[in-house]
Protein backbone atom coordinates (compact mmCIF):
# COMPACT_ATOMS: atom_id res chain seq x y z
CA UNK A 1 0.00 0.00 0.00
CA UNK A 2 1.06 3.61 -0.48
CA UNK A 3 2.81 4.87 2.61
CA UNK A 4 2.12 8.18 4.33
CA UNK A 5 5.64 9.48 3.84
CA UNK A 6 6.51 13.17 3.63
CA UNK A 7 6.74 14.31 0.00
CA UNK A 8 10.09 15.52 -1.26
CA UNK A 9 10.29 18.70 -3.30
CA UNK A 10 10.57 17.95 -6.99
CA UNK A 11 12.80 20.01 -9.20
CA UNK A 12 10.90 21.99 -11.72
CA UNK A 13 7.49 21.60 -10.12
CA UNK A 14 7.40 24.64 -7.89
CA UNK A 15 7.18 28.34 -8.56
CA UNK A 16 6.11 29.81 -11.84
CA UNK A 17 6.08 27.62 -14.90
CA UNK A 18 6.93 28.70 -18.39
CA UNK A 19 3.71 28.31 -20.35
CA UNK A 20 5.14 29.57 -23.64
CA UNK A 21 4.58 27.66 -26.84
CA UNK A 22 7.12 25.07 -27.95
CA UNK A 23 7.94 26.87 -31.16
CA UNK A 24 8.27 24.46 -34.06
CA UNK A 25 8.55 21.40 -31.79
CA UNK A 26 5.16 19.93 -32.63
CA UNK A 27 5.66 20.62 -36.33
CA UNK A 28 9.09 18.95 -36.29
CA UNK A 29 7.67 15.83 -34.63
CA UNK A 30 4.79 15.75 -37.10
CA UNK A 31 7.19 15.99 -40.02
CA UNK A 32 9.13 12.99 -38.77
CA UNK A 33 6.02 10.96 -37.99
CA UNK A 34 4.38 11.77 -41.33
CA UNK A 35 7.52 10.72 -43.19
CA UNK A 36 7.13 7.25 -41.67
CA UNK A 37 3.47 6.93 -42.69
CA UNK A 38 4.23 5.63 -46.16
CA UNK A 39 1.04 4.69 -48.01
CA UNK A 40 -1.05 4.12 -44.87
CA UNK A 41 -4.32 6.04 -44.74
CA UNK A 42 -4.27 8.93 -42.27
CA UNK A 43 -7.44 7.65 -40.58
CA UNK A 44 -5.59 4.44 -39.60
CA UNK A 45 -2.18 5.95 -38.97
CA UNK A 46 -3.45 8.41 -36.37
CA UNK A 47 -4.28 5.55 -33.98
CA UNK A 48 -0.83 4.02 -34.49
CA UNK A 49 0.96 7.28 -33.69
CA UNK A 50 -1.29 8.64 -30.96
CA UNK A 51 -1.35 5.27 -29.19
CA UNK A 52 2.46 5.23 -29.06
CA UNK A 53 2.64 8.82 -27.84
CA UNK A 54 0.14 8.01 -25.10
CA UNK A 55 2.11 4.93 -24.08
CA UNK A 56 5.29 7.02 -23.93
CA UNK A 57 3.52 9.58 -21.76
CA UNK A 58 2.35 7.13 -19.11
CA UNK A 59 5.76 5.43 -19.22
CA UNK A 60 7.58 8.71 -18.55
CA UNK A 61 5.33 9.52 -15.60
CA UNK A 62 5.69 5.96 -14.30
CA UNK A 63 9.49 5.91 -14.59
CA UNK A 64 9.78 9.24 -12.79
CA UNK A 65 7.62 7.97 -9.92
CA UNK A 66 9.52 4.65 -9.97
CA UNK A 67 12.83 6.49 -9.48
CA UNK A 68 11.37 8.49 -6.59
CA UNK A 69 10.15 5.33 -4.87
CA UNK A 70 13.44 3.53 -5.43
CA UNK A 71 15.21 6.40 -3.69
CA UNK A 72 12.80 6.12 -0.76
CA UNK A 73 12.99 2.36 -0.21
CA UNK A 74 14.81 2.88 3.08
CA UNK A 75 11.72 4.77 4.26
CA UNK A 76 9.43 1.91 3.33
CA UNK A 77 8.61 2.73 -0.29
CA UNK A 78 8.00 -0.11 -2.72
CA UNK A 79 8.60 0.81 -6.39
CA UNK A 80 6.67 -2.30 -7.53
CA UNK A 81 3.51 -1.55 -5.53
CA UNK A 82 0.75 -0.29 -7.90
CA UNK A 83 -0.92 1.62 -5.07
CA UNK A 84 2.15 3.83 -4.73
CA UNK A 85 1.41 5.12 -8.24
CA UNK A 86 -2.35 5.34 -8.00
CA UNK A 87 -2.00 7.44 -4.85
CA UNK A 88 -0.27 10.07 -7.00
CA UNK A 89 -2.66 9.73 -9.97
CA UNK A 90 0.04 8.00 -12.01
CA UNK A 91 -0.92 5.05 -14.20
CA UNK A 92 0.62 1.74 -13.13
CA UNK A 93 2.68 0.20 -15.97
CA UNK A 94 3.33 -3.55 -15.63
CA UNK A 95 6.82 -4.79 -16.42
CA UNK A 96 5.95 -6.18 -19.88
CA UNK A 97 4.58 -2.79 -20.99
CA UNK A 98 7.44 -0.52 -19.95
CA UNK A 99 8.89 1.66 -22.65
CA UNK A 100 12.55 0.73 -22.22
CA UNK A 101 11.87 -2.91 -23.04
CA UNK A 102 9.66 -2.04 -25.99
CA UNK A 103 12.21 0.33 -27.45
CA UNK A 104 14.97 -2.28 -27.08
CA UNK A 105 12.79 -4.63 -29.15
CA UNK A 106 11.71 -1.99 -31.69
CA UNK A 107 13.66 -3.59 -34.55
CA UNK A 108 12.43 -7.11 -33.89
CA UNK A 109 9.79 -8.71 -36.11
CA UNK A 110 7.51 -9.41 -33.14
CA UNK A 111 7.29 -5.78 -31.97
CA UNK A 112 3.64 -5.54 -33.09
CA UNK A 113 2.57 -8.38 -30.81
CA UNK A 114 4.61 -6.93 -27.96
CA UNK A 115 2.85 -3.58 -28.29
CA UNK A 116 -0.59 -5.20 -28.37
CA UNK A 117 0.26 -7.22 -25.26
CA UNK A 118 1.55 -4.06 -23.56
CA UNK A 119 -1.69 -2.19 -24.29
CA UNK A 120 -3.73 -5.14 -22.98
CA UNK A 121 -1.69 -5.26 -19.78
CA UNK A 122 -2.06 -1.52 -19.15
CA UNK A 123 -5.82 -1.67 -19.66
CA UNK A 124 -6.07 -4.68 -17.34
CA UNK A 125 -4.26 -2.87 -14.50
CA UNK A 126 -5.90 0.53 -15.12
CA UNK A 127 -9.68 0.00 -15.51
CA UNK A 128 -10.26 3.64 -16.46
CA UNK A 129 -8.48 2.86 -19.75
CA UNK A 130 -10.49 -0.29 -20.51
CA UNK A 131 -11.30 -0.49 -24.21
CA UNK A 132 -9.50 2.77 -24.96
CA UNK A 133 -6.00 1.90 -26.18
CA UNK A 134 -5.27 0.69 -29.74
CA UNK A 135 -4.37 -2.99 -29.91
CA UNK A 136 -3.84 -3.73 -33.59
CA UNK A 137 -0.10 -3.17 -34.01
CA UNK A 138 0.42 -6.83 -35.01
CA UNK A 139 -1.75 -6.65 -38.12
CA UNK A 140 0.19 -7.78 -41.21
CA UNK A 141 -0.41 -4.62 -43.25
CA UNK A 142 1.41 -2.46 -40.69
CA UNK A 143 5.05 -2.21 -41.82
CA UNK A 144 7.08 -3.35 -38.80
CA UNK A 145 10.26 -1.61 -39.99
CA UNK A 146 8.46 1.73 -40.08
CA UNK A 147 6.80 0.90 -36.75
CA UNK A 148 10.23 0.34 -35.19
CA UNK A 149 11.45 3.66 -36.58
CA UNK A 150 8.37 5.38 -35.18
CA UNK A 151 9.05 3.88 -31.73
CA UNK A 152 12.61 5.21 -31.88
CA UNK A 153 11.30 8.67 -32.83
CA UNK A 154 8.75 8.76 -30.00
CA UNK A 155 11.36 7.38 -27.61
CA UNK A 156 13.49 10.48 -28.07
CA UNK A 157 10.91 12.86 -26.65
CA UNK A 158 10.02 13.39 -23.00
CA UNK A 159 6.29 13.90 -22.69
CA UNK A 160 5.34 12.58 -19.27
CA UNK A 161 7.89 13.73 -16.69
CA UNK A 162 7.15 16.59 -14.29
CA UNK A 163 8.67 19.31 -16.46
CA UNK A 164 6.91 18.13 -19.60
CA UNK A 165 3.60 17.79 -17.74
CA UNK A 166 3.94 21.30 -16.33
CA UNK A 167 4.22 22.62 -19.88
CA UNK A 168 1.56 20.22 -21.22
CA UNK A 169 4.01 18.99 -23.85
CA UNK A 170 1.98 15.90 -24.65
CA UNK A 171 -1.27 17.87 -24.71
CA UNK A 172 0.17 20.22 -27.29
CA UNK A 173 1.72 17.44 -29.36
CA UNK A 174 -1.48 15.38 -29.19
CA UNK A 175 -3.66 18.32 -30.23
CA UNK A 176 -1.26 19.35 -33.01
CA UNK A 177 -1.26 15.80 -34.37
CA UNK A 178 -5.06 15.67 -34.18
CA UNK A 179 -5.25 18.88 -36.21
CA UNK A 180 -2.80 17.58 -38.81
CA UNK A 181 -4.65 14.27 -39.13
CA UNK A 182 -7.91 16.21 -39.44
CA UNK A 183 -6.39 18.24 -42.25
CA UNK A 184 -5.09 15.10 -43.96
CA UNK A 185 -8.47 13.39 -43.72
CA UNK A 186 -10.40 16.41 -44.95
CA UNK A 187 -14.15 16.06 -44.40
CA UNK A 188 -13.77 12.97 -42.19
CA UNK A 189 -11.34 14.91 -40.01
CA UNK A 190 -14.08 17.26 -38.91
CA UNK A 191 -15.78 14.34 -37.16
CA UNK A 192 -13.16 14.21 -34.42
CA UNK A 193 -11.54 17.66 -34.35
CA UNK A 194 -12.85 21.20 -33.96
CA UNK A 195 -10.22 23.89 -34.62
CA UNK A 196 -8.76 25.19 -31.39
CA UNK A 197 -9.62 28.82 -32.12
CA UNK A 198 -13.32 27.95 -32.51
CA UNK A 199 -13.34 25.95 -29.30
CA UNK A 200 -11.54 28.75 -27.48
CA UNK A 201 -14.07 31.30 -28.72
CA UNK A 202 -17.01 29.20 -27.51
CA UNK A 203 -15.40 28.66 -24.11
CA UNK A 204 -14.38 32.29 -23.68
CA UNK A 205 -17.92 33.41 -24.45
CA UNK A 206 -19.84 31.15 -22.06
CA UNK A 207 -17.13 31.09 -19.33
CA UNK A 208 -17.62 27.66 -17.72
CA UNK A 209 -15.99 28.45 -14.38
CA UNK A 210 -17.86 25.84 -12.34
CA UNK A 211 -20.74 23.41 -12.71
CA UNK A 212 -21.76 20.64 -15.08
CA UNK A 213 -20.28 20.84 -18.61
CA UNK A 214 -21.79 18.68 -21.35
CA UNK A 215 -20.96 17.90 -24.97
CA UNK A 216 -23.42 15.49 -26.65
CA UNK A 217 -21.09 14.87 -29.63
CA UNK A 218 -17.72 15.34 -28.00
CA UNK A 219 -15.36 14.13 -30.73
CA UNK A 220 -11.87 13.98 -29.23
CA UNK A 221 -12.92 16.04 -26.15
CA UNK A 222 -11.45 19.36 -27.27
CA UNK A 223 -14.30 21.32 -25.66
CA UNK A 224 -13.56 19.81 -22.25
CA UNK A 225 -9.82 20.33 -22.51
CA UNK A 226 -10.28 23.98 -23.44
CA UNK A 227 -12.80 24.47 -20.60
CA UNK A 228 -10.26 23.28 -18.05
CA UNK A 229 -7.53 25.40 -19.66
CA UNK A 230 -9.86 28.41 -19.48
CA UNK A 231 -10.38 27.95 -15.75
CA UNK A 232 -6.66 27.64 -15.13
CA UNK A 233 -5.84 30.67 -17.28
CA UNK A 234 -8.41 32.82 -15.48
CA UNK A 235 -7.63 31.49 -12.01
CA UNK A 236 -6.42 34.89 -10.75
CA UNK A 237 -9.61 36.56 -11.91
CA UNK A 238 -7.81 38.70 -14.48
CA UNK A 239 -7.20 36.16 -17.24
CA UNK A 240 -3.43 36.21 -16.72
CA UNK A 241 -3.24 32.82 -15.07
CA UNK A 242 -0.93 31.86 -12.28
CA UNK A 243 -3.55 31.06 -9.67
CA UNK A 244 -3.90 27.38 -10.48
CA UNK A 245 -1.07 25.08 -11.29
CA UNK A 246 -1.33 22.95 -14.41
CA UNK A 247 -2.82 19.63 -13.43
CA UNK A 248 -4.99 21.11 -10.69
CA UNK A 249 -8.61 20.00 -10.82
CA UNK A 250 -11.09 22.54 -12.04
CA UNK A 251 -14.44 22.93 -10.29
CA UNK A 252 -16.41 21.39 -13.13
CA UNK A 253 -18.00 18.02 -13.78
CA UNK A 254 -17.64 16.73 -17.33
CA UNK A 255 -20.22 14.71 -19.25
CA UNK A 256 -19.93 13.70 -22.86
CA UNK A 257 -21.06 11.22 -25.48
CA UNK A 258 -19.58 10.12 -28.79
CA UNK A 259 -21.13 7.70 -31.29
CA UNK A 260 -17.95 6.76 -33.18
CA UNK A 261 -16.03 4.14 -31.20
CA UNK A 262 -12.55 5.03 -32.46
CA UNK A 263 -13.19 8.72 -31.84
CA UNK A 264 -14.47 7.88 -28.34
CA UNK A 265 -11.11 6.23 -27.68
CA UNK A 266 -9.30 9.40 -28.81
CA UNK A 267 -11.49 11.41 -26.43
CA UNK A 268 -10.70 9.19 -23.47
CA UNK A 269 -6.96 9.37 -24.16
CA UNK A 270 -7.11 13.15 -24.67
CA UNK A 271 -8.60 13.61 -21.19
CA UNK A 272 -6.37 11.00 -19.56
CA UNK A 273 -3.13 12.62 -20.69
CA UNK A 274 -4.20 15.83 -18.98
CA UNK A 275 -5.47 14.18 -15.81
CA UNK A 276 -9.04 15.30 -16.49
CA UNK A 277 -11.82 13.09 -15.17
CA UNK A 278 -15.06 12.88 -17.09
CA UNK A 279 -18.01 10.65 -17.79
CA UNK A 280 -17.54 10.09 -21.52
CA UNK A 281 -20.03 7.57 -22.84
CA UNK A 282 -20.07 5.72 -26.15
CA UNK A 283 -23.35 5.56 -28.06
CA UNK A 284 -25.83 7.33 -30.33
CA UNK A 285 -26.94 10.51 -28.56
CA UNK A 286 -30.37 10.60 -30.20
CA UNK A 287 -31.31 6.94 -29.82
CA UNK A 288 -29.35 6.01 -26.68
CA UNK A 289 -28.90 9.13 -24.57
CA UNK A 290 -26.42 8.00 -21.93
CA UNK A 291 -27.06 11.02 -19.69
CA UNK A 292 -30.87 11.16 -19.82
CA UNK A 293 -31.38 13.00 -16.52
CA UNK A 294 -28.51 15.48 -16.86
CA UNK A 295 -29.28 19.19 -16.55
CA UNK A 296 -26.09 20.96 -17.55
CA UNK A 297 -24.95 24.43 -16.58
CA UNK A 298 -22.86 24.70 -19.74
CA UNK A 299 -23.14 22.91 -23.07
CA UNK A 300 -20.45 23.14 -25.74
CA UNK A 301 -20.76 21.27 -29.02
CA UNK A 302 -19.87 21.06 -32.68
CA UNK A 303 -22.45 18.62 -34.09
CA UNK A 304 -21.94 17.17 -37.56
CA UNK A 305 -23.61 19.48 -40.10
CA UNK A 306 -26.86 18.55 -41.88
CA UNK A 307 -26.84 14.83 -40.99
CA UNK A 308 -29.44 13.02 -43.10
CA UNK A 309 -29.40 9.46 -41.75
CA UNK A 310 -29.95 10.18 -38.06
CA UNK A 311 -33.07 8.02 -37.72
CA UNK A 312 -35.47 10.86 -37.00
CA UNK A 313 -38.45 8.93 -38.35
CA UNK A 314 -38.18 6.64 -35.29
CA UNK A 315 -38.25 9.53 -32.80
CA UNK A 316 -41.26 11.58 -33.87
CA UNK A 317 -42.83 11.44 -30.39
CA UNK A 318 -39.64 12.14 -28.45
CA UNK A 319 -40.05 14.37 -25.39
CA UNK A 320 -37.08 16.50 -26.46
CA UNK A 321 -38.96 17.98 -29.43
CA UNK A 322 -40.82 20.66 -27.44
CA UNK A 323 -40.49 23.22 -30.24
CA UNK A 324 -41.38 21.01 -33.18
CA UNK A 325 -40.46 17.65 -34.69
CA UNK A 326 -37.12 17.95 -36.55
CA UNK A 327 -37.14 16.92 -40.20
CA UNK A 328 -36.16 13.25 -40.62
CA UNK A 329 -33.51 14.13 -43.22
CA UNK A 330 -31.67 16.87 -41.32
CA UNK A 331 -30.53 16.62 -37.69
CA UNK A 332 -29.62 20.29 -37.13
CA UNK A 333 -32.68 21.16 -35.04
CA UNK A 334 -32.63 17.78 -33.34
CA UNK A 335 -29.23 18.78 -31.94
CA UNK A 336 -30.52 22.22 -30.92
CA UNK A 337 -33.52 20.80 -29.08
CA UNK A 338 -31.50 18.00 -27.48
CA UNK A 339 -29.19 20.64 -25.98
CA UNK A 340 -32.06 22.86 -24.85
CA UNK A 341 -33.62 19.79 -23.19
CA UNK A 342 -30.43 19.21 -21.18
CA UNK A 343 -29.97 22.81 -19.97
CA UNK A 344 -30.38 23.60 -16.29
CA UNK A 345 -32.79 26.44 -15.30
CA UNK A 346 -29.91 28.93 -15.58
CA UNK A 347 -27.82 27.04 -18.14
CA UNK A 348 -26.26 28.30 -21.37
CA UNK A 349 -25.25 26.44 -24.50
CA UNK A 350 -22.83 27.50 -27.21
CA UNK A 351 -22.55 25.37 -30.33
CA UNK A 352 -21.58 25.36 -34.00
CA UNK A 353 -24.14 24.80 -36.74
CA UNK A 354 -24.30 25.08 -40.50
CA UNK A 355 -25.29 28.50 -41.79
CA UNK A 356 -28.54 27.11 -43.15
CA UNK A 357 -29.83 26.72 -39.60
CA UNK A 358 -30.18 30.52 -39.36
CA UNK A 359 -32.52 30.90 -42.31
CA UNK A 360 -33.88 27.57 -43.58
CA UNK A 361 -37.65 27.32 -43.92
CA UNK A 362 -37.65 23.74 -45.20
CA UNK A 363 -39.45 20.83 -43.52
CA UNK A 364 -40.64 22.88 -40.57
CA UNK A 365 -37.21 24.21 -39.58
CA UNK A 366 -38.41 27.81 -39.81
CA UNK A 367 -41.27 27.05 -37.40
CA UNK A 368 -38.89 25.42 -34.90
CA UNK A 369 -36.52 28.39 -35.08
CA UNK A 370 -39.45 30.77 -34.57
CA UNK A 371 -40.59 28.79 -31.52
CA UNK A 372 -37.09 28.94 -30.02
CA UNK A 373 -36.93 32.71 -30.54
CA UNK A 374 -40.41 33.33 -29.13
CA UNK A 375 -39.55 31.17 -26.10
CA UNK A 376 -36.80 33.75 -25.44
CA UNK A 377 -34.06 31.14 -25.57
CA UNK A 378 -31.83 32.59 -28.30
CA UNK A 379 -29.22 34.81 -26.65
CA UNK A 380 -26.64 35.50 -29.35
CA UNK A 381 -25.80 34.59 -32.94
CA UNK A 382 -22.32 34.83 -34.45
CA UNK A 383 -21.60 34.55 -38.18
CA UNK A 384 -18.19 32.98 -38.81
CA UNK A 385 -15.86 33.39 -41.79
CA UNK A 386 -15.30 30.55 -44.21
CA UNK A 387 -12.35 28.14 -44.15
CA UNK A 388 -12.22 27.75 -40.36
CA UNK A 389 -13.09 24.06 -40.41
CA UNK A 390 -11.28 21.04 -41.82
CA UNK A 391 -14.55 19.31 -42.65
CA UNK A 392 -15.94 22.03 -44.95
CA UNK A 393 -14.78 25.28 -46.57
CA UNK A 394 -18.24 26.83 -46.24
CA UNK A 395 -18.96 29.29 -43.41
CA UNK A 396 -20.72 28.20 -40.26
CA UNK A 397 -22.27 30.03 -37.32
CA UNK A 398 -22.37 29.93 -33.55
CA UNK A 399 -25.62 29.71 -31.60
CA UNK A 400 -25.88 30.68 -27.96
CA UNK A 401 -29.10 29.68 -26.23
CA UNK A 402 -29.77 30.33 -22.55
CA UNK A 403 -32.37 29.79 -19.90
CA UNK A 404 -32.90 32.23 -17.07
CA UNK A 405 -32.30 35.36 -19.15
CA UNK A 406 -34.36 37.44 -16.72
CA UNK A 407 -31.40 38.32 -14.53
CA UNK A 408 -29.35 36.63 -11.86
CA UNK A 409 -25.67 36.57 -12.81
CA UNK A 410 -26.25 38.93 -15.75
CA UNK A 411 -28.68 41.68 -16.71
CA UNK A 412 -32.24 41.04 -17.86
CA UNK A 413 -31.91 40.22 -21.56
CA UNK A 414 -35.47 39.10 -22.23
CA UNK A 415 -36.84 40.30 -25.54
CA UNK A 416 -33.38 40.88 -27.05
CA UNK A 417 -30.94 38.97 -29.24
CA UNK A 418 -27.33 39.97 -29.91
CA UNK A 419 -26.09 39.56 -33.48
CA UNK A 420 -22.34 39.56 -34.26
CA UNK A 421 -20.97 39.42 -37.79
CA UNK A 422 -17.41 38.07 -37.54
CA UNK A 423 -17.03 37.12 -41.19
CA UNK A 424 -14.25 39.65 -41.77
CA UNK A 425 -12.17 38.56 -38.79
CA UNK A 426 -9.35 36.03 -38.69
CA UNK A 427 -6.29 35.45 -40.84
CA UNK A 428 -5.18 32.76 -43.29
CA UNK A 429 -2.67 30.28 -41.82
CA UNK A 430 -2.19 28.47 -45.12
CA UNK A 431 -3.77 28.40 -48.55
CA UNK A 432 -7.01 26.73 -47.38
CA UNK A 433 -7.42 27.39 -43.66
CA UNK A 434 -8.32 30.48 -41.65
CA UNK A 435 -7.83 31.04 -37.94
CA UNK A 436 -8.98 33.50 -35.29
CA UNK A 437 -6.23 35.27 -33.38
CA UNK A 438 -6.44 36.08 -29.67
CA UNK A 439 -7.48 39.65 -30.55
CA UNK A 440 -10.38 38.40 -32.68
CA UNK A 441 -11.56 36.11 -29.89
CA UNK A 442 -11.27 38.89 -27.31
CA UNK A 443 -13.26 41.28 -29.51
CA UNK A 444 -16.14 38.85 -30.09
CA UNK A 445 -16.29 37.55 -26.51
CA UNK A 446 -15.86 41.05 -25.06
CA UNK A 447 -18.77 42.34 -27.13
CA UNK A 448 -21.01 39.54 -25.86
CA UNK A 449 -19.95 40.03 -22.25
CA UNK A 450 -20.54 43.79 -22.40
CA UNK A 451 -23.98 43.20 -23.92
CA UNK A 452 -25.09 40.69 -21.28
CA UNK A 453 -23.63 42.79 -18.48
CA UNK A 454 -20.78 40.56 -17.33
CA UNK A 455 -17.91 42.88 -18.24
CA UNK A 456 -16.76 46.39 -17.52
CA UNK A 457 -17.79 49.00 -20.03
CA UNK A 458 -20.99 49.79 -21.85
CA UNK A 459 -22.22 47.89 -24.86
CA UNK A 460 -22.86 49.85 -28.06
CA UNK A 461 -24.01 48.72 -31.50
CA UNK A 462 -21.24 48.84 -34.10
CA UNK A 463 -22.51 49.11 -37.70
CA UNK A 464 -21.25 46.18 -39.73
CA UNK A 465 -20.21 44.19 -36.64
CA UNK A 466 -22.82 43.91 -33.88
CA UNK A 467 -26.43 44.80 -33.17
CA UNK A 468 -28.77 44.22 -30.22
CA UNK A 469 -32.15 43.51 -31.83
CA UNK A 470 -35.56 43.17 -30.26
CA UNK A 471 -37.71 40.10 -30.77
CA UNK A 472 -40.04 42.37 -32.72
CA UNK A 473 -37.19 43.13 -35.14
CA UNK A 474 -36.47 39.42 -35.47
CA UNK A 475 -40.15 38.69 -36.12
CA UNK A 476 -40.26 41.32 -38.84
CA UNK A 477 -37.38 39.43 -40.49
CA UNK A 478 -39.36 36.15 -40.49
CA UNK A 479 -37.29 34.89 -37.52
CA UNK A 480 -34.24 34.58 -39.73
CA UNK A 481 -31.17 34.82 -37.50
CA UNK A 482 -28.46 35.76 -40.01
CA UNK A 483 -26.42 38.57 -38.37
CA UNK A 484 -25.90 40.35 -41.68
CA UNK A 485 -29.61 41.24 -41.71
CA UNK A 486 -29.29 43.20 -38.49
CA UNK A 487 -25.81 44.66 -38.09
CA UNK A 488 -25.97 46.89 -41.16
CA UNK A 489 -23.03 48.05 -43.23
CA UNK A 490 -19.66 49.08 -41.88
CA UNK A 491 -19.18 52.81 -42.61
CA UNK A 492 -16.52 53.57 -45.17
CA UNK A 493 -13.55 55.56 -44.00
CA UNK A 494 -13.72 59.14 -45.17
CA UNK A 495 -11.06 60.12 -47.66
CA UNK A 496 -10.35 63.78 -47.02
CA UNK A 497 -7.15 63.94 -49.09
CA UNK A 498 -7.54 66.51 -51.91
CA UNK A 499 -7.58 64.97 -55.38
CA UNK A 500 -4.51 66.88 -56.65
CA UNK A 501 -2.44 65.91 -53.58
CA UNK A 502 -3.42 62.26 -53.94
CA UNK A 503 -2.52 62.22 -57.65
CA UNK A 504 0.88 63.78 -56.98
CA UNK A 505 1.56 61.16 -54.29
CA UNK A 506 0.42 58.24 -56.46
CA UNK A 507 2.36 59.43 -59.54
CA UNK A 508 5.50 59.87 -57.44
CA UNK A 509 5.11 56.35 -56.06
CA UNK A 510 4.54 54.96 -59.57
CA UNK A 511 7.75 56.63 -60.83
CA UNK A 512 9.69 55.23 -57.88
CA UNK A 513 8.41 51.76 -58.67
CA UNK A 514 9.26 52.16 -62.35
CA UNK A 515 12.80 53.20 -61.44
CA UNK A 516 13.16 50.21 -59.13
CA UNK A 517 11.86 47.91 -61.86
CA UNK A 518 14.45 49.32 -64.30
CA UNK A 519 17.22 48.75 -61.75
CA UNK A 520 16.17 45.15 -61.20
CA UNK A 521 15.96 44.54 -64.96
CA UNK A 522 19.51 45.82 -65.32
CA UNK A 523 20.73 43.50 -62.56
CA UNK A 524 19.06 40.52 -64.20
CA UNK A 525 20.57 41.43 -67.59
CA UNK A 526 23.99 41.71 -65.96
CA UNK A 527 23.63 38.22 -64.52
CA UNK A 528 22.59 36.85 -67.92
CA UNK A 529 25.74 38.36 -69.49
CA UNK A 530 27.93 36.77 -66.81
CA UNK A 531 26.38 33.40 -67.73
CA UNK A 532 26.96 33.98 -71.44
CA UNK A 533 23.37 34.76 -72.29
CA UNK A 534 23.58 38.51 -72.86
CA UNK A 535 21.78 40.45 -75.57
CA UNK A 536 24.56 39.81 -78.10
CA UNK A 537 24.64 36.06 -77.48
CA UNK A 538 23.63 33.90 -80.43
CA UNK A 539 20.35 32.10 -79.66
Amino acid sequence: MAKGRPKKEQAGTGGSVDQGAITGYEAELWGMADALRGSMDASEYKHVVLGLIFLKYISDAFEERHAQLAAEQAEGADPEDPDEYRAENVFWVPSEARWAGLQDAARQSGIGEMLDDAMDAIEHDNPVLAGVLPKDYARPELDKVRLGQLIDMVGNIRVGDAEARSKDVLGRVYEYFLSQFASAEGKRGGEFYTPRCVVKLLVEMIEPYSGRVYDPCCGSSGMFVQSVEFIRAHATGNGNGGGAAPGSRADISIYGQESNYTTWRLAKMNLAIRGIEGQIAHGDTFHNDRHPDLKADFILANPPFNVKDWGGDRLTDDKRWRFGVPPPRNANFAWVQHMVHHLSPSGIAGFVLANGSMSSQQSGEGAIRQALVEADLVDCMVALPGQLFYSTPIPACLWFVARGRSGGRFRDRRGEVLFIDARKLGHMIDRTHREFGDGDIARIAGTYHAWRGSADGEYADVPGFCKSASLKDVGQNDHILTPGRYVGIEPEEEDDEPFEDKMRRLVARWREQQAEAARLDAEIEKNFEMLGFGKDAVP
